[in-house]
């Protein structure tokens, strides 16, 4: 062998031998299984002292091009207009070399009762101030941005809408679907063209700071949701300069209003793209609705506290079933945003009837969020061959609490993010962070995932569907090799398999009864193709970053705390 890692608590996830205690790698692939007694000979020996080692974790759904921007401002934790409003303000001083003040992670909340506007912002600045909310779906800007950009004159922008006074006409500050126009080409472009924090370089480093995060908290496997065409070179690069310390499976954006000469784009941008295994290109991002805080998801019935108000699709009418039709005749695997019941609905429909004008067997097409299921709907996941995408940390109370439950309403809360029922049914469930949405740390989501309360512990609620640790393991990853067509080489620990693996700090399972113990774990090892690609140092030499340092974190899991 090349490498033995022994002494160890190792969950398999393989029916035949669910748990060994040593495991050989040789060649990038695992070649050994079994007893600590019947290991073969290795070069080097890693003695893991009782530790757990699982499969490498697959992050089904994760922004490595959102990762934070080190010459922008952390809005972080700001849950007030005073400590925005202070935090910009010392940035902006700091930062006189900058041409644009850009900030990251505002909240919906920031302001009490109202959305917040340009006059918010006044005083802090001359120069232009570009904010992104937390969810990346909206944008904050001050009189200047609105001057320099044109829309205090009444120009629209192709990368947002830009919502005006009903009274007086004049915009502002708050631009709303942002995140899926800014990634269309024309959206893209006048972004690069205008703001500085979207220019390429500093795009490739948030990628390769993301990049050093996933490795070190035990992701084997990243799923990047929606890639521009444009950005696809990011990628290459990366690959090519040896960032990709985990495997990249990146999925391509498809805008709304895109037609067949752009979906043949799509395909030869797949077809010629180089086959390695640490990046693949394939399936394709669309959007069946938005999000439920601003009202704008899809909804079955009005939200509770705005009557006659059901959000609205992506899509007109339901011109999604057409597309999604399409891009399974393709061959192309969909990988589509719905959040509200109606929207899960509408894409679950798209599938059913792609499949039955096609022909088409096990395409596992997946639903990213599916915060919102109708009981109806709920069975048709494992019926359709349907992957459901969900992220754990999305259901707790510190970030649904208020906005989300409120337009929900009570009497709704118990379709929220059906992780076990899911699971129950037969359904593929695909753990994942949507990072930098929520936190990376795969251990925030099995933590997550196991109380549904915030993490501190408190206001845990529906509980009914809480998943333990074992079937979140599974979720992180059996089923997100599943999902997407990669169980013969990852998600298990086999013979022939990648040698993508995770040794944590601990035995995991010792926190069964008490899962908040999980926060304070770590992956101590993570080996992605037979290769140590992070260490902490303790069993084997440092390798890679340390999450606590990395540019990117902003502190431990705990103080990384999104609020709706």
């Amino acid at each position: 062998m090349d490498t033995l890692i022994t002494n160890a608590r190792i969950r398999t996830f393989d029916d035949a031998l669910p748990w060994a205690e040593a495991v050989g790698v040789r060649a990038g692939r695992i070649a050994f299984v079994g007893s600590a007694a019947d290991a073969p000979a290795a070069r080097q020996v890693i003695d893991a002292g009782g530790r757990l080692v699982t499969p490498g974790i697959v992050d089904s759904h994760n922004h490595l091009l959102l990762g934070f921007d080190e010459d922008a401002v952390s809005l972080e934790g700001a849950h007030d207009l005073t400590e925005v409003r202070r935090r910009i303000s010392e940035f902006a001083c700091r930062r006189g070399d900058l041409t644009w003040i850009c900030a990251e992670n505002a909240v919906y909340s920031v302001v009490e009762g109202r959305r917040p506007n340009a006059r918010d912002l006044d005083g802090l600045t001359d120069k232009p101030l570009f904010i992104t909310t937390y969810d990346q779906h909206s944008v904050w800007l001050n009189r200047a941005a609105l001057a320099v950009l044109g829309i205090a004159d009444g120009a629209d922008v192709p990368w947002g809408r830009p919502e005006r006074d009903e009274v007086t006409g004049d915009p502002t500050g708050w631009v709303t679907d942002f995140y899926t126009s800014a990634m269309t080409e024309a959206g893209l472009a006048a972004l690069q063209a205008d703001v500085p924090m979207y220019s390429p370089d500093r795009r490739y480093r948030k990628l390769q700071s993301s990049m050093r995060m996933a490795t070190a908290l035990g992701i084997t496997t990243v799923v990047e949701p929606q890639v521009p065409l444009a950005e696809l070179p990011l990628f290459e690069r990366a690959l090519a300069e040896g960032v990709l310390t985990s495997r990249v499976i990146a999925a391509l954006f498809h805008p709304v209003g895109a037609d067949g000469g752009f979906r043949r784009r799509l395909r030869e941008a797949v077809d010629s793209a180089v086959d390695h295994p640490m990046l693949r290109l394939g399936p394709v991002k669309l959007y069946a609705d938005d999000v439920i805080e601003p009202h704008t998801a899809l909804m079955l019935e009005d939200y509770a506290n705005r009557p006659g108000q059901r959000g609205r699709p992506s899509y007109p009418g339901r011109e999604l079933v057409a597309v999604i039709r399409e891009l399974d005749r393709m061959g192309f695997q969909t990988h589509t945003h719905a959040t509200g019941d109606a929207g899960i609905r509408l894409t679950l429909d798209a599938i059913e009837a792609a499949a039955r004008a096609n022909g088409t067997r096990d395409r596992r097409h997946g639903i990213v969020h599916v915060e919102c299921l109708h009981p109806d709907d709920l069975p048709r996941f494992a019926e359709l061959g349907v992957t459901a995408a969900m992220q754990p940390r999305h259901c707790s109370p510190d970030l649904v609490a208020g906005t989300w439950m409120e337009n929900v309403g009570e009497e709704r809360w118990d379709r929220a993010w059906r992780f076990r029922s899911l699971l129950e049914s037969g359904a593929t469930v695909a753990f994942s962070s949507d990072w930098q949405v929520g936190e990376m740390d795969p251990l925030v989501g099995l933590y997550s995932a196991a109380t549904r309360a915030g993490l501190d512990g408190s206001d845990p609620w529906t509980v009914d569907e809480r998943v333990g640790l074992d079937r979140g393991l599974e979720a992180y990853t059996v089923h997100g090799a599943r999902a997407w067509h990669a169980e013969h080489d990852r998600g298990r620990i086999g013979t022939g398999l990648f040698a993508d693996l995770v040794v944590w700090s601990g035995d995991l399972y010792d926190h069964q009864n008490s899962p908040e113990a999980l926060l304070d774990q770590r992956a101590e090892l993570t080996m992605v193709d037979g290769t140590v690609a992070h260490s902490t140092g303790t069993l084997t030499d440092r390798v890679g970053s340390d999450v606590a340092v990395d540019p990117v974190t902003a502190g431990t899991a705990v103080e990384h705390v999104h609020c709706h």
